[in-house]
């Protein structure tokens, strides 16, 4: 089976420049196991990256260390912006620690990663409570990890101390995500087949449990306004949920085999999801309908082929903040670079038993983790947004699909600003 289309030219599809990896401590030979790097994060306000090493370890650098490490042409002129940016911060909050990093030892295998940052007029959702054990504030980052014993610690990056420990989930944490209003609001995804809403700050009380999946929650991802939750899991599984009532709004059908990552795209109008069945599916969580379909095996498997071992499982997903590129990870060794507006990858690079990826915050790198708990980086293809593609991405911020098709306008600029175009 071939990797592209017969009438596409691979030696015409660019290769994205390599330009750095972290490298995991080695092990001994007998601790091979539980080396993988299942996830990889930046936080929000690009100051740091953590990933796990694999054996109980979480590492936290600062991003613009790393950049000034790789020491390749242009990751110096970004490192420069990130450091006067933060520089900025520090000073307006009153923070006067440089970030430094942190090495985490978390007790158990770690499965997710996520940051979350604070918005002080974001209260906890218990109003009655007076008294907090923790008050955060707004300059204070959180890095929640998911274990394999199925407890989730949140942790004070700056320090690296523990600030709680919660223990509901009876299985793997699979998948972790804040809400992006910085209400501090933690959603959990588990082998148990639950979804766990957790409010932090209100200590980390537990405010709900979404149950609806059948089996195994691989991933869960919130929409930039904080009001969808997105969550994906075994046996084709794709629910959409309400998260001020916390109902189901709808499930969406179309994946073949387990679905395992899943992301929206930075103006909530596209929802990105991953399969084993070969597949990324960039669908209008609006409507339920697939807009998009990024195929990873040509020709594409049959609905049985695609349900069962077929060496083309599709790993992890991510948008970029331009709202234009998407990411892939599949194990046919390759990372691959998509624009929205493509039917085949702008950009492809080399990559043996990749887990998971992620976009640095600002877009300009990607970041992907390995078995053997390593991390490797390569530039984003670089694309100016279009004006029309800008405004579209500012309407779609505020209009969901259904006021859009609404508007008094011409049906070709409807169709453009629902992605159909």
């Amino acid at each position: 089976m071939a990797s592209f289309p017969l009438d596409v030219n691979e030696k015409l599809i660019a290769r994205s420049r390599t330009i750095g990896e972290l490298l995991a401590p080695t092990s001994p030979f007998d601790k091979k196991c539980g080396r993988e790097n299942w996830t990889v994060a930046f936080a929000p306000d690009g100051s740091y990256f953590a990933w796990s090493q694999g054996h109980r370890i979480v590492k936290l650098v600062p991003w613009s260390q790393c950049l000034n490490n790789f020491l390749l042409h242009g990751t110096k002129n970004v490192a420069n912006s990130v450091n006067s940016r933060l520089s900025r911060q520090n000073s307006d909050s009153g923070q006067k620690s440089k970030p430094c990093e942190h090495i985490i030892d978390c007790g158990d295998i770690v499965w997710s990663l996520a940051f979350g940052s604070s918005v002080p007029e974001k209260q906890s959702r218990c109003v009655n409570i007076e008294w907090h054990r923790f008050k955060f504030g707004q300059d204070q980052l959180l890095l929640a990890t998911g274990l394999n014993n199925g407890r989730i610690k949140i942790w004070d990056v700056y320090t690296g101390k523990l600030l709680l420990n919660l223990m509901d989930h009876t299985e793997v944490v699979r998948d972790l995500t804040f809400a992006p209003d910085g209400s501090l609001i933690l959603v959990s995804a588990s082998r148990d087949k639950t979804l766990r809403v957790w409010d932090l700050k209100d200590d980390g009380n537990m405010m709900k449990v979404l149950r609806g999946h059948q089996n195994w929650v691989y991933a869960c991802a919130f929409s930039p306004d904080s009001s969808i939750l997105c969550s994906v899991g075994a046996s084709k599984a794709v629910f959409l949920w309400d998260m001020d009532k916390y109902s189901m709004i709808r499930k969406l059908e179309g994946h073949h085999n387990d679905v395992v990552a899943c992301e929206f795209s930075p103006d909530g109008a596209l929802l990105a999801t991953a399969s084993y069945d070969t597949r990324v599916y960039v669908w209008d969580p609006h409507i339920g309908a697939i807009l998009m379909e990024f195929g990873h095996l040509f020709p594409p498997p049959t609905p049985i082929f695609a349900g069962g071992a077929n060496d083309r499982w599709v790993r992890s997903v991510t948008f970029s903040h331009d709202g234009l590129h998407i990411a892939s990870l599949a194990d046919d060794k390759m990372v691959r670079f998509w624009r929205i507006d493509e039917e085949y990858p702008v950009q492809v690079a080399p990559l043996n038993n990749g887990l998971c990826c992620a976009f640095s915050t600002d877009g300009s790198v990607l970041a992907a983790g390995t078995q053997d708990g390593s991390v490797y980086f390569w530039a984003t293809p670089k694309h100016v947004p279009s004006l029309q593609h800008l405004c579209r991405m500012a309407i779609r911020r505020v209009m969901p699909t259904s006021q859009v098709k609404n508007l008094p306008i011409p049906l070709k600029v409807v169709e453009f600003l629902s992605y159909q175009a």
